[in-house]
Parts: C-alpha cells; structure tokens; sequence
C-alpha cells in the first residue's frame, strides 16, 4: 500500500509541476499587454515591468515565479492595488468552498438515492422519474438552471432570495444550481453500476445462501456499485468547490468565479497564474485522495501496481 501511494503521491508531483509550466507560457502568450492605457507613460510602464519582473528573459521569469511558488507566494495581482494574489484567494476561496461544499452533500447524497431507487425499481415510474430528473440535470446548463431557480422559487413564488450570500436561504438555490448536474452524473452511473453488478456471480450465491433483500441490496450491491462513482468524484469535487463561475455570477455570489473571469479580461498576469495553479493544485490533490481511496476500496488496484 505504500509503494502505492508514493507512486501516486510522484505522479501528482510531476503533473503540478506540469501544469505550472504550462500555463505559464501560455499565459505570456496572451495577446495584448497588462500594461496599457491613455495615462500609461513609457516612464510608468518600464517602472511596472521592473517591479513584476517582465524586464527580464522569459526562463528568468520563470526560475522567478517557480523560487516564489516553492514558498507559496502567488505574487502581487497587476490590476487590484496593493492586493497579493494570495489574499484574493484567501477571501474568495471561502464563499466558493462553502457553496462547492453544500452543492457536493446535496448532489452525491441524493444522486446516491436516486441511483439506487431507479435500479430497484427498473421498469417501473419511480424508475424513469428519475431517468427523466438525470437526463434534465445533463442537458439544461448550468445558466439556465440558475435563471430558471432565481425565476420559480425566487421571482414568482418568492420563497427563496434570489442574490446574494448572506445567510442559508441565500445557499439554497446556488447550491441547487450548482449541484444538478453532478447530481444528475451520479444517479446515472449509480444506476448503471447498480444493474450490471445485479448479475454478478457472488449476488446469486448470496441469494442462494437465503440473505434478505436489504440485506442483499446493502452489503453486496452497493458496496460494489459505488466504486465506480468514487472514481469519478476527485474531479468533480474539486470543481465543484473552486467554485462555478457562472452560477457565481448569476447569483452574486464574491467567489473565485469572479475574480477569475476578470482577471482574464483585464489580462492580470499574475491572478489569472495564481488562481490556475490553486485549481489545478486542488484538482490534482482530488484525483491523489481518490486514488488512495480506490486502492483502499478495490485491492485488485493495489496488486495491479505492485507488478
């Protein structure tokens, strides 16, 4: 087991690193200038350059951005005054985790449920309810979502605030938002998962031993149907909690959404940079716990590696 998550623990390792350099240059590569405007002096802007350090060759800027990386310092954002990247982050982060939090409990508890409704009763309404609520959840976006709830629940019937994050009335229907289609995600592959494993050899012969349904249903069927949706949920999980941009707009909410589309509309280097990485790093150590998770889940992993 440890072979095997030091295995994993080097291959996250390299894709960080990876990903760093990659969106580096690509960043560098943004058309236009971070640096322009009518009051913008030749004087200004060489002393701005001088200051973020584009005065220099590009593998210098990189050695520079990597030593300051190492020590956590995203730097210092081109367009928010006085504003390092890692207080922007450090104040918008919370307002997308505690939405992606609440959207996550909601979507896999009840896309879990609506999974195992629908392959219990296969054929039947509750079945295709449910089929009906996933292939919605896949199909509407997510800023239709979010004006449909804001126009239903907030406008018409004005049971819920419809902008804002300033108290749990105002999570609800942003957490809606943003959780539907993971939730729609997770009851299809549950489903899926929840029939093919119904036909599996050790279901019969739990069946034969005289074991009840539920007993049946779970200790065997959904301990074995949920692996597969474990192994979707390191990605979705860490988008879900760096925030939606859209369902953040839609609902004013002051998260990593916001900022992010700015930044890259005002060609702030440094943010744009800063808030990738983070992404990227919690998107990456996501996969990593995952990972871990399957091996500890499926032992057949753990051998697979070992060879």
């Amino acid at each position: 087991m440890a072979k095997y998550i030091l295995k994993r623990v080097l291959i996250s390792v390299v894709t960080l690193w990876v990903l760093v350099t990659v969106v580096f240059i690509l960043v560098r590569c943004m058309p236009g200038e971070p640096f322009q405007g009518e009051k913008m002096t030749p004087e200004i802007k060489a002393n701005l350059e001088a200051y973020y350090g584009f005065d220099k060759s590009l593998p210098e800027q990189y050695i520079m951005y990597i030593r300051n990386l190492l020590k956590g310092d995203f730097g210092y954002s081109m367009k928010y005054l006085n504003q390092s990247v890692n207080k922007i982050i450090a104040q918008s982060f919370p307002y997308s985790f505690d939405l992606g939090i609440r959207a996550i409990v909601f979507s896999v508890s009840f896309g879990i449920i609506f999974g195992i409704i629908a392959a219990l009763n296969r054929g039947k309404r509750l079945d295709y309810l449910c089929v009906i609520i996933a292939i919605l959840g896949t199909s509407i976006p997510d800023f239709i979502m979010g004006a449909v709830l804001q126009y239903l629940f907030g406008i018409r019937w004005g049971l819920l605030p419809v902008a804002q994050y300033l108290g749990f009335k105002y999570t609800i229907l942003p957490s809606v938002g943003v959780g539907f289609y993971t939730l729609a995600m997770v009851s299809r592959l549950m489903r899926a998962s929840m029939l093919e494993v119904v036909g599996q050899d050790y279901i019969k012969t739990a069946r034969s031993k005289g074991l009840s349904k539920a007993g049946i249903v779970c200790r065997h069927q959904i301990r074995n149907a949920i692996t597969p949706v474990v192994t979707v949920l390191g990605p979705v999980v860490a988008s879900v909690l760096c925030g939606t941009f859209v369902i953040e707009s839609i609902f004013a909410i002051p998260g990593m959404g916001k900022y992010y589309v700015e930044s890259v509309q005002n060609l702030d280097y440094s943010l744009v940079l800063g808030m990738t990485v983070f992404y990227g790093s919690f998107l990456i150590l996501a996969n990593l716990i995952v990972d871990i998770l399957y091996g500890i889940i499926d032992p057949r992993i753990r051998l697979q590696e070992s060879r």
